[in-house]
């Protein structure tokens, strides 16, 4: 946890604006965890340095301008951008190949569990740009329903730790893992929710 602690302090001399940097060098698909940086900005909220609602709008904001900007890379520029010598680092013609044929197959499910997979976000919302099998307002909705799960999940998890470092750690290690079982309880209660609406337009339509 040395990147969390470098972080904090970061975070807690430069405010807001650093934890907005930190979101778009996350973005980029550079070697900086989004998750962390999250925690990082709840942590300093929850030690007084800034208010957890307005960390919280600001890293939305942040994450979705990021993501926005890399799905907008690859809808402008499509296959070409695999010549350019970062995106090569990142994005081969094999591993484009095989994101491109899951997106095929999976569509809009790809692009909402893209976000709780850290190791492939950059590379599926890239792909998802470069195929234009997507509006950007698509992707935007889609993301933005993600995002209002894993960002506060993870702003808040940092402010209800940040005085509690034992527990905030073991927190973050278990988070990714937490993190699914919440979308998981989440999509059961819409299907619930789906179900019972269904029965009861049913019911409507047999009682006419």
């Amino acid at each position: 946890m040395d990147l969390l602690e470098r972080l904090i302090g970061i975070f807690t001399e430069n405010g807001y604006t650093a934890v907005f940097i930190a979101l778009m060098i996350c973005g980029a698909g550079l070697p900086l965890p989004e998750d962390i940086t999250l925690v990082a900005g709840g942590v300093i909220a929850g030690l007084g340095y800034a208010n957890v609602h307005a960390m919280f709008a600001l890293a939305m904001f942040g994450v979705l301008l990021g993501d926005s900007a890399i799905f907008l890379l690859g809808h402008h520029y499509g296959s070409r951008i695999l010549k350019w010598r970062f995106v090569a680092r990142i994005l081969t013609p094999e591993r484009y190949a095989k994101v491109q044929e899951k997106f095929h197959r999976y569509g809009n499910r790809m692009l909402f569990t893209a976000r709780f997979l850290p190791g492939m976000r950059t590379t599926i919302y890239l792909t998802a740009g470069m195929t234009h099998r997507v509006s950007w307002l698509r992707f935007l909705v889609i993301d933005t329903l993600a995002a209002l799960i894993s960002v506060p999940f993870w702003v808040y998890l940092g402010y209800f730790g940040a005085d509690n470092h034992e527990w905030l750690v073991k927190w973050v290690r278990r988070g990714q893992g937490s993190l699914w079982i919440l979308v998981g309880i989440l999509a059961i209660a819409l299907l619930v929710l789906w179900i019972k609406h269904r029965r009861q337009a049913d019911d409507t339509a047999c009682g006419d």
